[in-house]
């Protein structure tokens, strides 16, 4: 009877002891812890960037700017809220028939983003200091007195599987260099970056430029006239390695000698009496640019 009380006692006190054990372990942190907070992403209000480039030629939907010779450019940009917002300034060196000092763009507008597709709409004002009208030895002029112009701009991309990027844009300016005439652009883009090499990538553009009809007397030359379309692309390959983005691309258009003479009014087509110009033809570019904003030098940067 004994031996029977004492395993009866043994049993009980294990029992107690198994449920001592399991009431303190309900006691002790889950070994999981509290979900985490998410974070929520910093959003750099405030930011700058610089870009810095030389060419071979500067080339501009298909026409060249520098008169087939190298040419320089430098611009700022501030940017707000991630990007959203934007307002630039971007100067060129140039070589055409007005023979302005530069070639001056004030640009701004905003930049949505849903994911992988962006958006971009802005205004753009091109001008050109110190520019002068065109006037051969004969007293006929052949350019206007002022070139600059406005335009408005619209962009649309998206990338895939971080890689691919496909893009479409359409440009209007309502006074085409001052000539009167309405000018659209549109073009479709198309960005690969490819898998063997990071920062290597190529790329292509192609576009068709719709001008329309110049004003009166803006050449004593023409009565006022249709400007040419025409249809430019290019294709190239780029590579770029921290700030430095090195770029060979292949430029042409449909236009021709004469046709781009009309539309450029090249000084050697008139002093040669040609009537052409080689601005608009083939041409092989070599780009090197330099980028950097300031919050990767730690100038606005979230902390």
């Amino acid at each position: 009877m004994i031996s029977s009380l004492f395993r009866s006692s043994v049993a009980a006190f294990g029992v107690i002891a198994g449920l001592a054990v399991a009431a303190h372990a309900s006691d002790l942190p889950s070994k999981k812890g509290t979900p985490p907070v998410p974070v929520v992403p910093a959003i750099t209000w405030f930011d700058i960037a610089v870009n810095i480039k030389g060419q071979t030629d500067y080339n501009f939907r298909g026409i060249s700017q520098t008169d087939r010779k190298p040419g320089f450019g430098a611009g700022a940009e501030l940017q707000v809220y991630d990007n959203l917002f934007y307002a630039g300034i971007y100067g060129s060196s140039v070589d055409l028939a007005t023979k302005p000092s530069a070639e001056v763009d004030f640009y701004g507008g905003i930049r949505p983003k849903f994911g992988d597709l962006a958006f971009d709409f802005g205004v753009m004002q091109y001008y050109y200091p110190r520019e002068k009208q065109l006037i051969d030895f004969a007293g006929a002029y052949w350019t206007p007195k002022n070139t600059d112009y406005t335009e408005v701009y619209g962009k649309v991309s998206y990338t895939f599987a971080g890689s691919l990027t496909l893009g479409a844009n359409v440009f209007y300016a309502w006074d085409w260099l001052g000539t009167g005439a309405d000018g659209t652009y549109a073009s479709v883009t198309a960005k690969y970056a490819l898998p063997f090499l990071e920062g290597l990538s190529i790329s292509g553009e192609l576009g068709h430029y719709w001008l329309g009809r110049t004003n009166q007397a803006i050449w004593s030359t023409t009565p006022p006239t249709n400007l040419p379309d025409y249809t430019y692309w290019n294709a190239g390959v780029s590579y770029n390695w921290k700030n430095i983005t090195a770029d060979i691309r292949y430029h042409d258009t449909t236009l021709s000698k004469t046709e781009c003479f009309g539309l450029t009014a090249d000084p050697a087509g008139i002093y040669s009496g040609s009537g052409r110009s080689k601005w608009c033809g083939a041409a092989v570019i070599g780009t090197l640019s330099f980028d950097i904003t300031a919050s990767s030098v730690g100038i606005f940067a979230q902390k």
